[in-house]
């Protein structure tokens, strides 16, 4: 395994990036606080756009993107604008109140899954609607991590600077292979415990009592990123 000290450090430089606080961070977890699924499904879209970031780098795509200032802003800028967006929902959120519903149904992470009662005896949604609407959901935070992941060209430029200082000249294919796949499992697994451990009913439980500063929290960092994004060069 002639490789094998190259892969070893690049997993351990990966591993120490994931965990560094960032957009990836608070995503996941403002997610995870309100429920488990929504949280793993922004982190597993987030690993994908790991993914394909860590495939196009290896491909020059990464550098090609250093190169080109157009693109390179054009990408950061786009990644500015959701975050901020994702930051304002989040702080409008924290400053609304839950309207005309039973409090059990409100402050239950998965409380707009549960089937309740109507007034006038309206009949509750079926299991059916249940789980499509649960289906959406994981589709709606999947695609909203696939984003915040896609639009952040630093990424990019981290993989490409990363690879070419690493990896040897003239590996074998099974060598980049393999950095791309550690790339995605090392990402989705560390989101993936994040996700975990801040879905723990006693973490919600208290986040359940201290909702609405700590998504005003929440919102205020993904608004301080973007405009930090905005602001870098």
């Amino acid at each position: 395994m002639d490789y094998l000290p190259q892969l070893l450090t690049l997993s351990g430089i990966i591993l120490l990036a994931c965990a560094s606080p960032g957009p990836d961070f608070v995503a996941v977890t403002s997610h995870a606080l309100h429920d488990r699924r929504a949280g793993m499904f922004v982190g597993l879209g987030i690993a994908c756009a790991v993914i394909l970031w860590a495939a196009l780098a290896i491909l020059g795509f990464g550098l090609l993107i250093k190169e080109m200032f157009w693109l390179y802003e054009t990408i950061r800028v786009a990644g500015a604008v959701y975050l901020s967006y994702l930051g304002i929902r989040m702080l409008a959120s924290a400053l609304k109140k839950c309207p005309h519903a039973a409090p059990s149904a409100c402050s239950h992470p998965r409380g707009r899954f549960l089937p309740r009662e109507r007034p006038g005896g309206k009949k509750t949604p079926s299991e059916g609607d249940i789980v499509r609407a649960s289906a959406a959901s994981a589709g709606q935070a999947w695609r909203r991590g696939l984003l915040v992941g896609l639009t952040n060209p630093k990424t990019a430029t981290f993989f490409a600077t990363l690879f070419v200082t690493l990896l040897p000249a003239g590996a074998p294919a099974w060598v980049y292979i393999s950095v791309v796949g550690l790339t995605g499992a090392i990402t989705g697994i560390w989101l993936g415990l994040l996700a975990a451990f801040f879905s723990v009913k006693g973490v919600q439980s208290v986040y359940m009592r201290i909702r609405r500063p700590v998504d005003a929290l929440m919102g205020a960092a993904l608004l301080g990123l973007g405009m930090r994004m905005a602001a870098s060069r």
